[in-house]
């Protein structure tokens, strides 16, 4: 049996990622979405928050399991039995930062690849950053993210009021 897994922060799951778990549960017989628990990030959604909104998202998808991690990737593929690290492409600067990361995961695991997948097309731009920024400031996201994901994103946003910036780093807007 093949396994893969996808790893990754997912602070939310977009579409995006939908996406690529969809297409990678089409490619191999187990996928485990790892959920990375210590980001150097600052996150708005606790790790079972995010764990929990990823399993709703791919409940639909029998051979993906959905599991917090820490530590190195790698360590946590082995552990699981899986033997490749997908990893999706957006844009041309991604492809160098999972370049630099797909060689120093060779290093420390050879018996580990990495398989990167082409983002589709609709979803190039999308990143958990700029939908937490969009939805920070009342846009809309419903095309971004699934839809418990933007009441999750506009509840956590209202709780959080004026201190709602502190948790979302700004990339996308500008002055």
């Amino acid at each position: 049996m093949n396994a893969a897994i996808y790893p990754g922060t997912f602070d939310p799951i977009t579409n995006g990622h939908v996406d690529i778990a969809t297409r990678a549960a089409a490619l191999f017989d187990r996928v485990i979405v790892a959920v990375y628990d210590r980001p150097l990030k600052n996150l708005l959604f606790s790790t079972e928050e995010r764990v929990e909104m990823i399993r709703e998202a791919l409940k639909e998808l029998p051979n993906v399991t959905v599991r917090a991690y820490s530590g190195l990737t790698v360590n946590f593929a082995q552990s699981e039995g899986a033997r490749v690290i997908v990893r999706g492409l957006r844009v041309l600067s991604d492809f160098e930062l999972e370049f630099q990361m797909a060689l120093t995961n060779r290093n420390l695991a050879p018996g580990i690849d990495t398989v990167c997948l082409i983002t589709s097309q609709e979803y190039a731009f999308l990143s958990s950053s700029i939908a937490k920024e969009i939805a920070m400031v009342g846009g809309c996201v419903d095309k971004m993210v699934p839809p418990h994901v933007a009441v999750a994103l506009k509840d956590r946003f209202r709780t959080l009021g004026a201190d709602a910036g502190d948790k979302v780093a700004i990339v996308s807007l500008r002055d």
